[in-house]
């Protein structure tokens, strides 16, 4: 496990027992999340293992800090072993789908018998009915992240400026959707049962999670509409691409450069920057908005301007000042950066720092 040295939140759940079910990405990270927390982390696979095996690497940084046993969960005695570790839990994971606990005999009623204030955290894709005004028949289906990011609305958020399809190579709905929401809702519903002595039974959706996250593109597409009378692509969002102070520009090794000079004061800082004094008050917060013309002259001058020099050029010209403007750099680069310098050496999951 991380060492406290290497991460001082390392105490902060020592006393929690997790019993996890879970496979693949989102149970495993959020569990790992946990681990790093100090929480004991009792994770529990099938005789074949977690899928997540295959590859090293991945399951490798998924479970470092837990203890792993493999039982059969079709024998009664492996049930068995599993409730036998839930006497005492105070947390179990499992990403099923809905109704498969019931089938081994770890419904929450049977657990709740043997341990009145268990959290039973239930990951699945599409969530489920049970109790819900209006129904829909997806509950039972299989999904992957694709899947979940796909039926969200997300995914298709995720456009190039030409508005073709790009294909994500991070599991959002695995991640935010999954494991952050679960480790979320699993500690809120801890600190209940410390109070009220009962637990409860929890599912988590990762594409409803997914379709909650959309609070920005939902509030400023209503406000596009507004201003032009139609619903704008995503890649016409205020914050997709329109605002010139919001942004990639490409540089001229066919690079881009990260312009989040949302605020005036960042806007007109990157004017300065880009010897560019003319167009420190076309910014939206002077009443400049985005389907103007002057906006989009903005827009233009700037991608030019960007593409006359090379990425590195940008870089360190605007590591000198303070305007949010930033290179946009590959894995490779990011790893030797020397904000993640120790990254993956310490295994520090979410960049928790304690200063005080």
């Amino acid at each position: 496990m991380t060492s406290k040295l290497s991460n001082p939140m390392a105490d902060c759940l020592q006393g929690l027992k997790v019993v996890d079910l879970t496979r693949n990405l989102p149970g495993p990270f959020a569990t790992r999340l946990l681990a790093d927390l100090g929480a004991e982390i009792v994770k529990i696979e099938p005789m074949n293992g977690d899928p997540a095996r295959a590859f090293g690497e991945l399951f490798k940084a998924l479970n470092h800090g837990k203890t792993t046993l493999k039982v059969d969960f079709r024998d009664p005695e492996g049930i068995a072993t599993i409730k036998e570790h839930l006497k005492n839990a105070d947390v179990m994971l499992d990403s099923f789908r809905p109704g498969v606990l019931e089938g081994m005999g770890l419904d929450a009623t049977a657990l709740h018998d043997i341990n009145p204030k268990l959290v039973i955290v239930s990951i699945t894709g599409y969530g489920i009915t049970e109790g819900e005004t209006v129904n829909h028949d997806w509950s039972n289906k299989a999904g992957h992240d694709i899947n979940f990011m796909a039926l969200s609305g997300v995914l298709d958020q995720l456009k190039s400026s030409d508005g073709d399809q790009a294909m994500p190579n991070v599991q959002f709905a695995d991640l935010a959707g999954g494991s952050d929401t679960a480790v979320i809702a699993l500690l809120a519903a801890v600190i209940a049962a410390k109070n009220t002595g009962k637990g409860r039974h929890i599912n988590t959706s990762m594409t409803h999670s997914l379709y909650n996250h959309l609070v920005m593109p939902k509030a400023t597409g209503k406000l596009i509409e507004q201003m032009t009378g139609k619903k704008p692509a995503p890649q016409h969002d205020f914050l997709g691409g329109l605002l010139p102070c919001y942004r990639l520009y490409k540089t001229k090794d066919d690079r881009y450069m990260a312009v989040g000079s949302l605020e005036l004061k960042f806007w007109q800082g990157l004017c300065d920057v880009l010897d560019l004094p003319d167009l420190k008050n076309t910014h939206w917060q002077r009443g400049v908005l985005p389907n103007m013309p002057e906006s989009r002259s903005a827009m233009q001058t700037i991608a030019e301007t960007f593409a006359s020099q090379p990425l590195s050029h940008w870089s360190s010209l605007f590591e000198q000042v303070d305007v949010c403007v930033t290179p946009v750099l590959t894995l490779a680069e990011a790893q030797n950066h020397p904000l993640f310098a120790h990254q993956d050496e310490y295994g520090a999951t979410a960049g928790w720092q304690v200063v005080s």
